[in-house]
């Protein structure tokens, strides 16, 4: 996909009839935790990050109980640094009430779409694609029968369908860059690269993804799901959500102390940030 203006196009097209619905156990998670992790180390030189020590219980063990919580059924862990220590650990998922399947990065780093395009054989038509350093404590189903609806309503030719769900946070630049403009319950514009003072939003981790937004890359060819969203977004191909939960991340020194904290030993986040007006 080539590099496209921030807007959401919109040629007045009858929207569809088809009265979509999708169920929370049929729809796989790819989860990314292939990273080598630099900002970890020393800690992670030996472990991969899935299994940093998070409350007395090494990461993975908080999301993947999470998902089971929230209905998910099948994960497919995209694996690379140290990933058969993380397959070890987890198995084949039933001590989550999870079937859990791998997929290898290989020898060469391809980049989060790279990877998700070598897991496309395991994940079907519909799967949402979420990191494997970030709990995400939102309503998964409320999110997936949104982008149910969200289809239905859609023009029934394929050039209008949206072919993923992005959820947003409102940040204002608290946790991280916000590079989300979200703007009346629309996806407006998402860059990564390009931040502008109208983006008070930052995508949230949880996204939506049909498969065939991954079919024009190669197996094994190096590419970058931040382009992949951006050039959706700008095709008005991709839809917004708006979360109110935090995220918790574990993808530095810093916000791996405060994950311990939130999460401790019950693994429970504290309350919910304030909704945009």
């Amino acid at each position: 996909m080539q590099n496209a203006e921030c807007k959401v196009q919109d040629d007045g097209a009858e929207p569809g009839i088809s009265n979509l619905r999708f169920e929370i156990v049929d729809v796989p998670v790819a989860l990314l935790a292939g990273g080598l992790a630099t900002r970890l180390r020393p800690i992670t030189q030996a472990i991969p990050k899935a299994l940093v020590d998070v409350g007395g219980r090494p990461f993975i063990d908080h999301q993947l109980s999470l998902l089971s919580r929230h209905g998910v059924r099948n994960v497919v862990l995209c694996l690379g640094h140290l990933g058969e220590q993380v397959e070890d650990y987890v198995g084949d998922g039933s001590a989550y009430g999870l079937s859990v399947r791998y997929s290898y990065d290989g020898e060469t780093l391809v980049g989060t779409a790279g990877a998700l395009r070598w897991a496309l054989p395991k994940l079907g038509d519909l799967f949402w694609v979420m990191y494997g350093d970030s709990y995400m404590d939102i309503d998964y189903a409320a999110v997936l029968n949104y982008f149910a609806a969200a289809s239905s309503a859609a023009p029934a030719s394929s050039n209008h369908n949206p072919m993923g769900l992005m959820t947003v946070l409102r940040n204002d630049d608290q946790w991280d860059r916000s590079n989300v403009v979200f703007e009346n319950g629309r996806l407006e514009c998402y860059d990564k690269r390009n931040l502008t003072p109208t983006m008070q939003f930052i995508d949230y981790g949880v996204q939506l993804l049909r498969r065939e937004a991954l079919l024009h890359l190669a197996p094994g060819e190096p590419a970058d799901l931040a382009d992949i969203y951006r050039d959706l977004t700008a095709a008005g191909r991709m839809t917004g959500y708006e979360v109110s939960n935090r995220f918790y991340e574990i993808g530095t020194p810093q916000s791996l102390e405060e994950a311990r904290r939130v999460l401790g030993s019950a693994g429970t986040p504290p309350a919910q940030v304030r909704k945009s007006a």
